[in-house]
């Protein structure tokens, strides 16, 4: 199979924030100062300008602690009239008195008035029963105002600017592909799981799905399994998968990138398996630069289908080409100044060096932060007297026979405590990453029994003494048993 002219391969894993792995396509992202450049530089076309009038008022954005009205730059005097500025934006009648406050008092303007005025912008467009009216030259204006100044926007400025731009400079399918590609990317550098755009995003895929070839598809399709998030758009998967179909043979790289999203949301189509898993398909990316890469992704893939996809009765990647997924701790994870390390001497203390293996990588190749063997007693056991390792693929028994197969099984049990960091989430702070969450639900379905330290518990120990005892109460609440008690 031999690669079409220009086609990409797939890009090395990257050790970006809170992932496994690197994103699937994962490419140069933009800064969100030139984000917001591209966005508010658009030409706004008539058909735009009336669109605008009927988008619903903005609510604000959670994109963490609000600084709207905190406090001007620099404090000091100049407080009050720059907290009166403040005012008359947020009261302001029309989008021309808006352009007023702000182009008469240069010298009272600071970055996050331009975010209050995008704001009032959208609520002043959305009014009920009949919006004032706008002249394009305004939009233009106000745009440019924006674009002079965002070098000097802190980065909560800029992505609420970058928000509100996005719902008010055009409807998303009168949107370019480059604009929604790096909107894309924006979105899932910075783990901003923000429904609306990413609604946007699976929208501008749906309707200009024949215009799209799947090098950039891939590319669009990143924040949804980066974030965790399925759209709600119900021609999405479709969408998708009629793309696979249309273009796997002409661009299969970019395919591999696609699955690697769709792997994270749980929705593999059965029909790019079977591509991808061919004979044809092995045999040519192993002569390519980017062969181990491909292998890994493959690799996961495969352990998709085995621990989630029962019904799948298609080809499989052979032995000989399985690679360990992702078999050491991530560069990120190491250059961050994270838990791992009191938690490790919080064990060594608890319950001594010998009775649990720390970046322990297990087959398929999935790397544990720390691991516990326990009798099935709970009595936690020197880890070099056991196997550490759940056999993969899992040991499978015919419907009816669990109990008789109790027998037969490993009676010790394996307990993985997962270090769970703030930057294992997306911004919001609840939902795991994709790549996060993918790893969690194989270790499950392979038989580890899961123990997860979030990162708020971590946060509020005082100490080392406080850490332990932490520790002490997970693994009991688990009937784990340590020391002279726990023989």
């Amino acid at each position: 199979m031999r690669r079409p002219r220009g086609e990409p391969g797939p890009r090395a894993p990257r050790p970006t924030e809170g992932a496994t792995c690197a994103g699937p396509g994962e490419s140069w992202s933009p800064s969100p100062n030139s984000m917001l450049r591209v966005l508010l530089s658009a030409q706004t076309s008539p058909a735009r300008l009336s669109g605008l009038l009927l988008i619903p008022p903005v609510q604000p954005c959670c994109l963490g602690p609000s600084k709207w009205g905190d406090r001007p730059v620099g404090g000091g005097p100049s407080a009050g009239p720059v907290q009166g500025l403040q005012r008359l934006l947020e009261q302001a009648k029309s989008p021309g008195e808006l352009l007023r406050w702000l182009g008469q008092n240069p010298s009272k303007v600071r970055a996050h008035h331009y975010s209050v005025a995008l704001r009032r912008l959208g609520q002043l467009l959305g009014s009920r029963p009949r919006p004032p009216p706008v002249e394009q030259v305004t939009l233009q204006d106000l745009s440019q105002l924006i674009i002079r100044n965002c070098p000097s926007f802190d980065i909560h400025t800029i992505h609420v600017c970058l928000h509100l731009a996005v719902l008010l400079e055009a409807r998303p399918e009168e949107l370019t592909p480059h604009v929604m590609v790096l909107l894309a990317q924006h979105l899932a550098r910075h783990r901003l799981r923000e429904p609306q755009l990413l609604e946007a995003i699976a929208h501008f895929l749906v309707v200009q799905e024949t215009q799209l070839s799947s090098k950039v598809v891939q590319k669009l399709v990143l924040p949804f399994g980066r974030l965790n998030y399925l759209p709600l758009e119900q021609q999405f998967m479709p969408c998708l998968e009629r793309i696979l179909a249309r273009e796997a043979g002409v661009a299969p790289l970019a395919t591999v990138n696609i699955l690697m999203s769709l792997c994270q949301l749980r929705c593999l189509p059965f029909r790019a398996l079977h591509f991808v898993f061919s004979p044809g398909f092995i045999n040519y990316i192993s002569g390519t630069p980017h062969a181990l890469i491909v292998r890994r992704y493959l690799s996961l893939l495969d352990t998709a289908v085995e621990l989630e996809l029962p019904g799948y009765r298609g080809p499989r990647l052979p032995r000989r080409q399985q690679v360990p997924i992702f078999p050491q701790p991530l560069i990120t994870d190491r250059a961050r100044c994270n838990h791992k390390d009191i938690v490790a001497e919080g064990l060594r203390q608890l319950l001594g060096e010998e009775k649990y293996r720390q970046d322990l990588t297990v087959p398929p190749g999935y790397c544990t932060d720390f691991l516990l063997c326990a009798s099935s007693s709970g009595a936690v056991l020197p880890v070099r007297t056991q196997d550490p390792f759940l056999p993969y693929p899992p040991r499978s028994c015919p419907q009816g026979q669990a109990a008789s197969s109790a027998t037969t099984r490993d009676p010790a049990q394996r307990v993985v405590l997962v270090l769970r960091e703030r930057w294992h989430f997306c911004r919001d702070g609840r939902v795991l990453l994709g790549s996060r969450a993918l790893r969690e639900r194989h270790l499950g379905l392979m038989g580890y029994q899961l123990l997860p330290l979030p990162f708020e518990e971590l946060e509020s120990q005082r100490g080392l003494p406080q850490l332990k005892s932490y520790l002490r109460q997970k693994l009991q609440a688990l009937g784990l048993r340590w020391g002279p008690e726990g023989g």
